[in-house]
């Protein structure tokens, strides 16, 4: 049985359980914005994270 795109989509989103952090990232010419959620689309941070596509931009997003 084929699938359509959409099906497999929402395959994807039915794995994601309430141990996942979901980043949502708005990408830009010039500069990107994140916010973090949980599984259900909640938005966990008071505020936005704000950051260039330079390497140093990219490289303020390590929380490791």
């Amino acid at each position: 049985m084929k699938f359509k795109q959409s099906d497999e989509q929402n395959l994807r989103i039915e794995r994601i359980t309430p141990s996942h952090l979901v980043i949502g990232i708005d990408m830009a010419k010039d500069a990107h914005v994140a916010q973090a959620t949980n599984f259900r689309g909640i938005v966990l941070s008071k505020r936005h994270l704000t950051f260039t596509t330079a390497r140093k931009g990219l490289k303020g997003l390590d929380v490791g």
